[in-house]
């Protein structure tokens, strides 16, 4: 039976690399997006050419009784997910004095609160399949060393961190192994204003990684050569830290 993994955020970006390289692996894809209709429908063209089933998801990662409904139903038609990547998460950078409560609110609650909110309904369906998981999260290297004008990102990246390694610990005996990738600056709309001359200065490869290199070991992870690596927080950051 052919595995299937959710892909939160998988419209475009990082989630798009990584739903190509899974797709072209085998595995059958549930990609989530949530507001741009167009690229999530592009990308799905683009998922079924390599001839995998795909279904689409759509739902605000913040929103728990909208993911919670969503996930259950494609759970229910398709069958329990064989893995999950958690990308999809927003930033809202500025420094800290200036940070408004709403700036701080919603990038913590998007990113953190969307850890409980898609992988929460996933992993007991997942538990029951009892063939084993892969789950990964998608931290950064400013929630391992924080980085200026991102207090928000860092805090909602480092509690990621947290709750993968806490996660791990219970379904380690489940065979379903936890773990985190923390991007350095990757070539993404996020960062697509950054130029070269800092990229330079603060990357010692001076330049940006690539999303096919983060997909590359996303599909690693969700492998079977990947099975007893777990609770990890591996970084892609051409030696940033």
């Amino acid at each position: 039976m052919t595995k299937r993994v959710l892909i939160t955020g998988s419209s475009r970006g990082i989630g798009k690399a990584i739903a190509l390289k899974l797709a072209a692996a085998g595995f059958d894809i549930a990609m989530h997006y949530y507001q741009n209709s167009d690229a999530a429908n592009e990308t799905k063209q683009a998922l079924e050419q390599l001839g995998v089933s795909v279904s689409c998801l759509k739902f605000n990662i913040a929103d728990r009784a909208a993911a919670k409904q969503a996930i259950e139903q494609d759970i229910e038609h398709h069958g329990a997910y064989y893995g999950v990547v958690l990308n999809a998460g927003i930033n809202c950078d500025t420094a800290f004095p200036a940070m408004t409560a709403s700036e701080w609110d919603s990038v913590v609650h998007t990113n953190l609160d969307g850890f409980y909110n898609v992988i929460h309904p996933t992993v007991m369906p997942m538990v029951q399949a009892r063939q084993g998981g892969r789950i990964i999260t998608m931290a950064s290297v400013s929630g391992i060393a924080g980085n200026r004008g991102q207090v928000n990102y860092s805090a909602s990246k480092a509690g990621i961190i947290g709750a993968t390694k806490a996660l791990s610990l219970e379904l380690a005996k489940r065979k379903i192994t936890v773990n985190c990738i923390a991007p350095g600056l990757i070539e993404t709309d996020m960062v697509a204003d950054i130029p070269q001359d800092m990229v330079n200065t603060i990357v010692p490869m001076r330049r940006m990684g690539k999303t096919s290199e983060i997909a590359g070991l996303a599909n690693f992870l969700m492998s079977e050569d990947a099975a007893y690596i777990t609770r990890q927080v591996i970084s892609v950051n051409g030696g940033m830290i």
